[in-house]
């Protein structure tokens, strides 16, 4: 059974930094290329980054670009989000999501399973 568990929400004052993480089982992790996607009150869902296999191509939604750094840890099943100066308009909740097939940008990301969430609240 695959499984995505998202830790490290919170809430922050604008300017502030979270570290998101994702511990993933039940599937090849290293096979899959893997995503953050986010969803704010009364919005649809927003990909906000992609990362491939190997973690050594990232991609960023221009709202966050600059900002946000995407990372994985294949050995640990883990993937990581760094949120840097945050802005209110982050405020949303945080998904994990696994691809399933291949990013090919500039294609939209197809996922087939998602965490949880963890929740990003950025006010002051």
């Amino acid at each position: 059974e695959v499984q995505l568990v998202e830790s490290g929400g919170g809430m922050v004052q604008p300017g502030g930094s979270l570290r998101l993480s994702c511990v993933a089982s039940g599937f090849t992790f290293s096979s899959y290329d893997m995503s953050w996607v986010r969803q704010a009150p009364g919005k649809g869902p927003e990909w906000v980054s992609v990362i491939n296999t190997a973690g050594g191509r990232t991609y960023y939604a221009d709202s966050v670009k600059g900002r946000f750094t995407i990372s994985r840890d294949n050995a640990k099943n883990l993937l990581y989000l760094q949120m840097n100066s945050l802005k209110p308009e982050d405020t949303a909740l945080y998904y994990c999501a696994k691809l399933s097939r291949l990013y090919e940008p500039p294609k939209a990301p197809t996922y087939d399973y998602w965490g949880q969430g963890t929740q990003v609240t950025v006010s002051s």
